[in-house]
């Protein structure tokens, strides 16, 4: 049976003319953010995710991030609300991905301080986001499935009623893991055919091929352009990164690259080595490369003096990854939720 033909994302999306500017009456002055304001913005973040006892922060370096790419409007794709005082109180953040083929994204992201609360200013930054998301779905001119989406911490609760209240829905769960390295460590060769060599400069357009061909059947995932693979990498930590390289051709047959959220550390109570991509091509699958990767890791991490291994996962992926990093020890510390409006 034909799947119908898709109406235009410019009439799916059905984009307002005009944003829903917050109402006057809320107490805040609003205007869009830019680069001037990270410093101030960081610090607002801080504050929103100290009340929510969220088990990370977000450094200077990160929210510095959110305002690289070129493909990004700050102008129109940001709001912030200002006390009396001069003070940021609330935020909202809506951004792309410019190699999105298979489904066009829009993400949402803000928060309000916590003294500015129960007042209906979230409320007002969701309506803003839903419709400036709206706008930018219709003006990419992909005629895809589209997809209106924020990842929400399952320690605010809050939140995920505001975006509820707003038509929003959860389709997908991610867990927090993580492994302490004062356990023994898989004991594992790698492949034949294969070795491991730490991740370079040189190396890295080959990974990022790797990358988009390794996730290609993933939901939720879509192609990384150059720009985009480069961006948001102040936390990536090259010297435990490693690629897995065919011995034959000098492929690319796996790769694993880590950060290092050291800022993350005083919330946590403990040092840890993060597993930001994991990724076996299709080719090299099914010989256990991925836990030789990650045994590899591991040892660099407790050389170091890290005390855990942590990492995000999809709980429906479709490679049984949850099941696999529970099999080796990792055991799911928070989690968070994607929720969407499917266009």
């Amino acid at each position: 049976m034909s799947t119908p033909a898709l109406a235009p994302i410019a009439v799916r999306a059905a984009a307002p003319a005009e944003l829903p500017w917050p109402d006057a009456g809320l107490g805040l002055t609003w205007r869009a953010l830019g680069v001037q304001d990270i410093p101030e913005l960081a610090v607002l973040v801080a504050a929103i995710e100290a009340a929510d006892a969220q088990p990370f922060r977000t450094s200077l370096e990160e929210v510095t991030e959110w305002f690289d790419g070129e493909w990004k409007n700050h102008a129109l794709d940001t709001l912030a609300g200002f006390g009396a005082d001069g003070v940021m109180r609330a935020f909202a953040q809506v951004t792309t991905a410019p190699g999105d083929v298979r489904v066009v994204r829009a993400f949402l992201s803000g928060g309000v301080h916590p003294a500015w609360r129960g007042r209906g200013v979230g409320r007002a930054l969701v309506a803003w986001m839903q419709a400036r998301g709206r706008q930018l779905l219709a003006a990419s001119g992909k005629d895809v499935p589209g997809r209106l989406c924020a990842y929400l911490e399952d320690s605010a609760p809050a939140s995920k009623a505001l975006f509820a209240a707003a038509g929003f829905a959860p389709i997908r769960y991610y867990s927090e893991m993580r492994r302490p390295l004062t356990d023994p460590l898989p004991v594992v060769g790698v492949p034949d055919g294969l070795h491991l060599t730490p991740w370079s400069p040189e190396l890295d357009e080959a990974v990022r091929v790797a990358h988009n061909e390794t996730f290609a059947d993933h939901w939720g995932s879509e192609p990384r352009t150059p720009e985009t693979w480069s961006h948001g990498r102040s936390m990536f930590a090259a010297p435990w990164s490693r690629v897995a390289l065919d011995d034959t051709t000098g492929e690319v047959a796996g790769y694993l690259l880590s950060a290092r959220f050291e800022h993350d550390w005083p919330v946590l109570g403990h040092t840890a080595g993060y597993t930001d991509l994991l990724g076996v091509r299709r080719a090299w699958r099914g010989r256990g490369l991925g836990t030789a990767l990650l045994a590899a890791v591991m040892d660099l991490y407790r050389a170091d003096g890290m005390q855990y291994a942590e990492l995000g996962v999809d709980t429906a992926n479709p490679s049984g990854a949850h099941g696999f990093y529970a099999s080796l020890g990792y055991e799911v510390t928070h989690g968070s939720t994607l929720v969407t409006i499917e266009l």
